[in-house]
């Protein structure tokens, strides 16, 4: 799926892969966006932890992602 953002197209494949993207790209867009992602995800989607560390690691910010995600609890 592609949406119009700000005049830029962006594909979006599914949450999971947002929130890596987000954390992928934390000095663009702000660490604040990607930690939103991470919250507003964890809160809509607590099933699909596996999905979002699989795509954590395809985007290699797991270690990056690790520390707020144990301080979210």
């Amino acid at each position: 799926m592609q949406h119009q953002i700000e005049g830029v197209a962006v594909k979006i494949y599914s949450p999971a892969k947002t929130v890596a993207d987000c954390f992928k790209y934390r000095n663009k867009i702000g660490l604040d966006v990607a930690l939103e992602a991470l919250r507003d995800y964890r809160h809509k989607h607590r099933a699909g932890m596996d999905e979002l560390w699989y795509f954590a690691s395809i985007c290699r910010v797991t270690a990056v992602m690790r520390p707020y995600f144990e301080a979210l609890g």
